[in-house]
């Protein structure tokens, strides 16, 4: 029987380890190299801090309402699970098959006329895609009203952010020495522990529905 310390001390790992596979720091690399190519390190620098600030401000927006919100609509936990295990599963074979955060030209060539692309396309839906901003609902709900599991939730996501700056600041650099072959490859098998993840969430949601149940 796993005692509350442990059980909290895993609750947290977990949160980090959900969240740091699902936002992928590493898979931002490419896109941040591709979308501020030709600017000045200064500038660059000023983009990720931007776009994390944002990115934090939505995650921490949805952990806060995640949990009244869903009690208004009558939606349960396990419920979430299996939705969100499902959209997550839907992104581990894009990250699989090197798909992960591809854009359309259309898309690409809008985020580079703009002067300011940390809000879109950096924040939405980059780094707070619909994968992390359903890992936080999920986290936010398991940690039932608890406000020790609610800050782990808070500090493995902003773990993760702190992450993905430092990557984003180094991005230049990181990309000549990973090169897109380094970089699909980390995306690959973290794509793999994010579809395994995602099939555990949604056993985990059946088991709470009581589905098969006498």
């Amino acid at each position: 029987m796993i005692g509350p310390e442990l059980a909290t001390v895993e609750f947290g790992v977990r949160a980090l380890f959900t969240l740091f596979v699902v936002i992928d720091p590493a898979g931002l690399v490419p896109v941040f190299v591709s979308l501020t190519g030709g600017r000045s390190a200064q500038v660059q620098a000023g983009i990720a801090r931007r776009a994390v600030v944002i990115a934090g401000a939505v995650l921490l927006s949805f952990a806060i309402v995640g949990g009244p919100l869903l009690a208004y609509l009558g939606i349960s936990v396990s419920a979430l699970r299996i939705a969100g295990g499902i959209l997550l599963f839907r992104i581990a074979v894009d990250m699989v098959f090197a798909k992960f955060r591809r854009e359309t030209p259309e898309e690409e060539a809008e985020a580079r006329a703009k002067e300011d692309i940390s809000v879109f396309p950096l924040a939405i839906p980059l780094i707070t895609g619909p994968g992390a901003l359903a890992s936080v609902l999920i986290l936010a709900a398991e940690a039932g009203g608890d406000p020790s599991l609610f800050a782990l939730v808070l500090g493995a996501a902003s773990i993760v952010l702190l992450v993905a700056y430092v990557f984003l600041r180094v991005s230049t650099r990181l990309a000549r020495l990973l090169g897109h072959t380094g970089i699909n490859v980390v995306t690959r098998v973290l794509g793999l522990i994010l579809a395994a993840l995602a099939v555990q969430y949604v056993a985990d949601g059946l088991i709470g529905l009581d589905l098969f149940s006498a």
